[in-house]
């Protein structure tokens, strides 16, 4: 939790304070209805802050000084600062860019605060949404909230440690419009996302609803160590278009854990999670739909190739749902998709204690290696393919994949191509026709009491040491310790 900073710290938001007419010490909250001293999201997975360790507390809502989000000096704001945006009925229809340096005891937070009886989130809309004109603002049509692509307060900033969290932001595509900053009628682009993260070190996405865009979230080569954490991701794309997904990231260290991912807009044909970063780490999600659930593929930027974590990818503890009909029949691409292979993954994808639920009709295929420099290491996972019998296959056909300590469904097969280039091993597998969830009907995965899946797990990879499963999914968005069992069960959750 971030220190309070020295008054020197202090002095230069001394002026800010006086603007905004509140600091950490007299908040803009109404005496009568006073916040907590420390805000507590539900749910354990999440950031907590108290106002005291801010320099500057700024309150956005009905009944306090700022009324709209176009009233925050989004353009002056400097470290050790936290805005609260309270829910209201209305939706804020506002668009901002954070482009302040801040630290890690000195973070920029920029907090939703729900409604106290419903829970709802504020919700941050794009369709109609006004920028401050004070505000420089790169690249407008490209996302509703931006983090970094301003040249105020500098245009030689790195935004650092900002939060962004508790927010519902939507509605940043063709068809909405927008004022910029310089008072003229924008329009989206078929790429805009809800949040852009252009520049920036040190960001986390948490407990947000990102929906309605061309892409959910979007980030790009120009960020490092981004954390992605209890988000509810879903209802993005373009109709007609494989381009646009629920989030597409190209950075230097990404975390996504905890996040619920649901199903496109109807008739878009991206990707659910599509990423291009070196440091990638997917743990304790649940992924529901898209044409892949998860799509790894290359880079185009040698710094992120020439990054040691480029060829090794971390993937756990996951549940990865495939509704009938929902786009491709594969689960997850690894390697690259651009045709040069000298540029693709070229390492190992370390998949293990996930569950994978296909309820297609037709054929279900695990794994897509895109060429033979690609490997996976598939253990203690549950694979089900609710078809049967050689309905589901392991990989599509490059690569080499091994899969030890899994779950799988009766007569699975090695490949569905009928001459692949790659190849399969499997160690201590056991198949079935049923892996025995606790109520699949309604997608609860958990392993029932007499499940197959129990005890079923064996040694994970040597180099997934660095990577334990010490936790698993909580229904929905959050995350909660998993049971530590002599024998683990196979899947992403433990009885």
């Amino acid at each position: 939790m971030p220190r309070r900073p020295s008054f020197t710290a202090i002095t230069a938001l001394t002026l800010l304070a006086l603007l905004a007419g509140c600091s950490a010490d007299n908040p803009t909250d109404p005496a009568d209805s006073p916040l907590p001293p420390i805000y507590q999201p539900e749910g354990s997975a999440f950031h907590t802050w108290d106002p005291a360790d801010f320099a500057v507390v700024l309150d956005v809502g009905p009944g306090r000084d700022l009324t709209e989000p176009g009233d925050v000096p989004w353009e002056s704001l400097a470290p050790s600062i936290l805005v609260r945006i309270h829910s209201r009925l209305e939706p804020y229809r506002a668009k901002w860019v954070v482009n302040t340096a801040g630290t890690e005891d000195q973070p920029v937070v920029i907090l939703g605060v729900p409604d106290p009886i419903s829970g709802a989130r504020p919700v941050i809309s794009g369709d109609d949404a006004v920028t401050r004109v004070e505000l420089s603002y790169w690249n407008e049509d490209r996302s509703v909230v931006k983090i970094g692509g301003s040249n105020l307060p500098s245009d030689d900033v790195v935004p650092a440690w900002v939060y962004v969290q508790g927010l519902e932001i939507r509605s940043g595509r063709p068809g909405y419009r927008f004022t910029s900053d310089s008072e003229v009628m924008g329009f989206y682009g078929r790429n805009a996302a809800a949040v852009h993260v252009e520049i920036g070190e040190h960001v986390t996405i948490e407990n947000c609803i990102l929906t309605d865009c061309g892409n959910g979230l979007f980030a790009g080569s120009q960020v490092s160590d981004l954390q992605v954490r209890g988000n509810h991701i879903h209802g993005n794309g373009i109709e007609n278009s494989i381009y646009e997904h629920n989030s597409y990231t190209e950075c230097l260290g990404i975390l996504f854990e905890y996040n619920r991912y649901g199903p496109l807009r109807d008739s878009c044909g991206g990707n659910n999670l599509k990423d291009r970063s070196a440091g990638t780490v997917i743990r304790y999600n649940w992924i529901e739909g898209g044409n892949r659930q998860l799509d790894l593929v290359e880079t185009d930027h040698a710094e992120l190739r020439d990054d040691p974590r480029y060829r090794t990818t971390f993937v756990y503890g996951n549940l990865l749902i495939e509704p009938d009909g929902a786009g491709n029949s594969q689960i997850v691409h690894y390697g690259g998709d651009g045709g040069d292979a000298a540029w693709y993954r070229q390492g190992t994808l370390y998949f293990y204690h996930s569950t994978v639920y296909s309820l297609r009709s037709g054929n279900t295929t695990l794994l897509r290696l895109s060429s033979g420099g690609e490997t996976a290491d598939v253990r203690n996972s549950a694979v089900h393919a609710v078809a049967g019998e050689a309905r589901l296959a392991i990989n599509n056909d490059a690569g080499a994949v091994t899969v030890a300590h899994c779950w799988l469904t009766q007569g699975w097969r090695d490949s569905h191509d009928g001459s692949p280039s790659g190849s399969v091993t499997a160690q201590d597998c056991t198949s079935g026709e049923d892996p025995g969830f606790e109520n699949a009907g309604a997608l609860n995965l958990e392993p029932a009491s007499d499940s197959a899946l129990l005890d079923l797990g064996g040694p994970l990879a040597t180099a997934a040491a660095t990577h334990p499963v010490t936790e698993q999914y909580r229904a929905h968005q959050d995350g909660q310790d998993r049971a530590q069992r002599s024998v683990p069960a196979a899947g992403a959750l433990e009885r």
